[in-house]
């Protein structure tokens, strides 16, 4: 009797069997290294303010006869704002005038303005009774209109007298200011210097005002430039990387220092990245030196 036996041969060389598998392949997406200037600053907060204000008193005991002005009026210099009637003049000046026409007397005093300015408060209205010294209105001097800002101490090395600065007004226009004085005392509490901002503008701008500064502390010419999705870090976040692309399909990690950062993109410091380099920003995440990628859209 005859005994076949059948054998079977299950898959064949391993060898040729990884030689047959594909390499994994992960599709990213890249961006060119810009080269611009880079500058870092910092916002703080700013109210408008007159540091000169003249304040206009009753120079006698009487009656406010006329009243020449209204809050928000420009006044100049030697304007006449108030006239008044002395308690006197009111009781027996017609007494006195009818007995001697010659004498000429009114008991009328004149008061006006020490410095031009804006009427930024009006006290008394006509007819009323004043008292010698009493206030009648305040005057804001338009040439000492400043902006004050409240500068944390740590930050004192970042203004010196005559820097430039950016205002930006909450309607969205904008002013070229300088940094004119620093006040000698800093405020207990909140640790902050206040600093007087002079600038020039061809409109008026009401006191109070909040406005922010934009104050240069660092500027960087020809800075590389990357997306912050571009930087990858560890968990401590004590060191940095990138993925950069050195042919069609091939990214290795290059190690970097973080510079000046913004809220999209941040400055890269190294010696092995260049303008127009070829950067990962997608898919980046986790790759391995000298990963195998395919760049979307080739």
């Amino acid at each position: 009797m005859a005994v076949f036996f059948l054998l079977s041969c299950k898959g064949g060389n391993k060898a040729d069997d990884a030689e047959a598998t594909p390499e994994a392949v992960t599709p990213v997406s890249v961006v060119e290294v810009k080269q611009q200037t880079i500058a870092d600053s910092i916002v703080l907060n700013a109210t408008s303010s007159f540091l000169q204000k003249n304040y206009v008193k009753a120079s006698s005991t009487g009656y406010l006869q006329s009243v020449n002005v209204i809050p928000g009026q420009y006044v100049v210099q030697g304007k006449k704002l108030f006239t008044i009637q002395t308690k006197e003049a009111r009781t027996i000046g017609n007494a006195i005038s009818s007995l001697d026409p010659s004498l000429h007397f009114s008991g009328i005093i004149s008061v006006k303005a020490n410095q031009s300015g804006f009427i930024t408060q009006l006290n008394h209205q006509k007819g009323d009774y004043l008292l010698d010294g009493d206030l009648l209105a305040v005057i804001s001097n338009n040439s000492s209109f400043v902006f004050v800002m409240n500068l944390p101490f740590e930050l004192r090395q970042y203004v010196q007298l005559g820097k430039p600065v950016n205002l930006l007004l909450p309607d969205g226009s904008k002013l070229k200011g300088t940094v004119g004085s620093l006040m000698p005392v800093v405020d207990s509490l909140s640790q902050t210097q206040k600093v007087i901002i002079r600038a020039e503008s061809i409109k008026q701008i009401p006191e109070n005002l909040i406005v922010k500064v934009s104050i240069l502390k660092n500027i960087v010419p020809n800075g590389l430039l990357l997306p912050q999705t571009a930087v990858l870090t560890n968990e401590t976040q004590d060191e940095f990387w990138v993925m950069k692309l050195i042919n069609d399909s091939t990214a290795v990690k290059i190690l970097v220092k973080k510079g000046i950062e913004t809220a999209s993109s941040v400055q890269i410091i190294s010696d092995k990245i260049a303008a127009h380099d070829k950067i990962l920003t997608t898919g980046n995440y986790g790759l391995a030196d000298t990963a195998k990628v395919k760049v979307a859209g080739h």
